[in-house]
């Protein structure tokens, strides 16, 4: 059909028509621009494991001609004046002046979304966007290009065009509707310095790869098209010395806003999306993680996964320490050419930095620091840490950060229990690889330490070792069995001599919910006959971890709150996606936006031992009668329920005295 085309126009042109000639080259530029959008359509909306339906707006930094770095990003928490909401039409689109920068590279840490975002405006440009200035884009994987040896940029644009023919004459001149895309730049490895006379400004003439990209990014090739570059911030420095008046925009994550709203593209369904991220909302931990695009990936299928077999949200997630292994797992496969003798020494030195970090109170790290570890390593390095290069004119060395503070607080908890190395570095500030100094080290002077030492619980799971195993990574000998001696000292250390052994604080549910194992709660707390609490403010978290102790907790005979306030639900969650089990539950219709719902669920459950409930001072809603009368009937054990609470009005009085008259409630007392 092309050489059809061209015949007929030439032959047109040879019989001086030149009009009719013209009006059917441009029937030919449009039908191959239409054949260029359908091909890109039909590539990019096939890549396998990506569901572009949920892309969800990403916060940028835009920083105009000039490199991003600051302590506030590294800690994912600006959101200063230049914070802006990237999306893909915003890429394609004119900025305030009216022009389209000529060059803009988009900066961000390994899954931060830069290549769903390319997917997204290469499909949204395909399926004919709305006030785009390009009439051709033409994308490249650089990790794919990276095995190219020598290559014209004809040849490189024929390898994104349909039959891969590009009609090189039109689109030359249209220069200034083109978007070159280079996509994961850090992937190409070589360096861009280099003499101006050796470039090249024909784009049919092979040259090698290095020299034909760099006579692009220099705008010796085609100067009036414009380039998008993605890539890790490790790449920047060498990046920016060969582009001129470029634009910087680097990935932040999601907002909080965002994250509920890929929460709920991500199920397709209101009532689990709500359910899933006020689960995700009551921790901290995994709502600070989920700014990094990735981990809310990861999130969403691990609790979508669960909930298709019928399992609980607390079931399903594995907790903070779970999406740090995924998050490890996920890196060291994106390079997965490394052998772990290669990579153990090197993780050992960068756990051996985050942990002196946290003791330091340190997010940033500079580059002397970096090289007395030895993690120097171009192949590695930029995998795990963020690279801030200084402003120009700024006399210091490069600044390096995790990802996050979480992830910092991650890799310090995993430098304890992970197997010394040989070829690690120490390092001029080295720290004493200690695990019972970390552990006791907790109190409200380093109230910061509280993560790393649910991490550190999380990490001795048996899941964890395992997964950290398949890894290469080893655990150190002995690292779980004193963990677990340093708990039953801490819980008996806790108790009063003489005394029934009581469990006075929620730090020891949480420990034990990190690592998840049933079995473990009861060897832990079997010892213990009851749960004290005063003055605290719980959350659904803390509900959550203090209700799977509850449930595998078999000799717990009394539960006793004093002044104790609880976190309600936001929405109530969907029927069934309560984190409790309701195995059991013949009451009907359950409450579930009652603050003590997941409390009640577990408590139902709870061991045949148990007697009595306080709930002293702890100014209970009528919703929170409703739970308790569900439980008098559902716990036949029950004989004692103390409130102690002037603020029950004649309505929840009511529901007590109707529940008191249930055949299972065997309760005595009521106060």
């Amino acid at each position: 059909e092309e050489a059809t085309m061209d015949t007929g126009i030439g032959m047109l042109e040879g019989m001086t028509l030149r009009d009719l000639a013209e009006e059917l080259q441009d029937e030919k530029v449009k039908g191959y621009k239409q054949r260029l959008r359908e091909h890109v359509a039909q590539t990019f909306c096939c890549c396998p494991g990506e569901n572009l339906s949920h892309y969800t707006p990403l916060t940028i930094s835009r920083k105009p001609g000039n490199k991003p770095g600051s302590e506030d990003e590294a800690m994912g928490t600006t959101r200063g004046p230049t914070t802006l909401t990237l999306t893909p039409q915003s890429l394609l689109e004119p900025q305030g002046d009216g022009d389209t920068p000529r060059v803009l590279v988009l900066v961000g840490a390994p899954g931060m979304g830069k290549t769903m975002t390319v997917r997204k405006v290469m499909v949204e440009w395909a399926e004919g966007a709305q006030h785009t200035p390009f009439d051709y884009i033409f994308c490249w994987d650089c990790t794919a290009m990276a095995t190219s040896q020598q290559a014209s940029l004809l040849d490189l644009m024929s390898q994104c065009c349909p039959g891969r023919e590009v009609p090189l004459g039109q689109i030359l001149g249209e220069q200034e509707k083109i978007l070159f895309i280079l996509d994961g730049f850090e992937a190409l490895g070589f360096p861009l310095l280099g003499p101006e006379e050796g470039l090249s400004s024909d784009p049919r003439e092979p040259r090698p790869l290095e020299t034909t990209l760099r006579s692009l990014l220099r705008k010796i090739l085609l100067p009036k098209s414009s380039l998008l570059v993605t890539t890790r911030p490790a790449a920047l420095q060498s990046l920016g010395r060969c582009l001129e008046g470029e634009d910087f925009l680097e990935i932040l994550g999601f907002s909080g806003a965002r994250r509920e709203e890929y929460f709920h593209r991500y199920f397709e369904d209101d009532a689990k999306a709500t359910a899933a991220f006020g689960f995700v909302s009551s921790s901290e931990s995994l709502h600070g993680l989920c700014v990094i695009p990735v981990l809310c990936w990861a999130l969403c299928t691990l609790l979508g996964q669960g909930l298709e077999k019928k399992k609980t949200l607390a079931e399903s997630s594995r907790g903070p320490t779970g999406l740090g292994v995924f998050y490890l797992s996920w890196v060291l496969r994106s390079r997965g050419r490394h052998s772990p003798q290669h990579l153990r020494p090197f993780l050992h030195n960068l756990c051996s930095l985050a942990a002196e970090g946290i003791w330091k109170h340190k997010v940033l790290f500079e580059e002397e620091e970096i090289k007395a570890r030895g993690l120097e390593q171009p192949e590695l390095l930029p995998l795990f840490l963020n690279e801030k290069i200084p402003k120009k004119g700024v006399e210091q060395g490069n600044l390096y950060s995790f990802a996050h503070l979480h992830l910092q607080e991650f890799f310090g908890a995993l430098f304890y229990v992970l197997e010394d190395e040989e070829g690690a570095e120490g390092g001029s500030g080295a720290l004493l690889k200690d695990l019972r100094v970390v552990l006791e080290s907790y109190s409200q002077s380093r109230e910061e330490l509280s993560l790393l030492r649910r991490f550190l619980f999380g990490l001795l799971s048996q899941r964890s070792m395992e997964d950290m195993d398949s890894l290469g990574c080893r655990i150190a000998p002995g690292a779980r069995e004193e963990l677990l001696r340093w708990l039953q000292g801490r819980l008996r250390g806790l108790s009063h001599p003489g005394r029934e052994l009581k469990v006075r604080d929620l730090d020891t549910f949480h420990f034990l919910f990190e690592m998840k194992e049933e079995s473990l709660v009861q060897s832990t707390l079997g010892g213990f006959r009851a749960v004290e609490l005063q003055d605290i403010k719980v959350t659904l978290c803390d509900q959550m971890a203090l209700s799977f102790c509850i449930q595998h907790w078999a000799g717990l005979g009394s539960l006793s709150l004093r002044g104790c306030s609880f976190q309600p639900w936001e929405t109530p969650p969907a029927p069934g996606l309560s984190s409790c089990s309701s195995r059991g539950n013949s009451q009907g219709q359950e409450e579930p936006g009652s603050p003590i719902h997941l409390l009640c669920r577990a408590l139902a459950h709870a061991g045949r031992d148990l007697r009595t409930l306080r709930f002293w001072w702890c100014r209970l809603s009528q919703s929170c009668c409703v739970e308790l009368v569900k439980l008098l009937a559902q716990h036949p054990g029950l004989t004692q329920l103390e409130l102690g609470d002037t603020t029950l009005g004649d309505t929840a009085l009511s529901l007590l005295c109707q529940g008191l008259q249930q055949p299972r409630c065997h309760l005595r007392v009521l106060r």
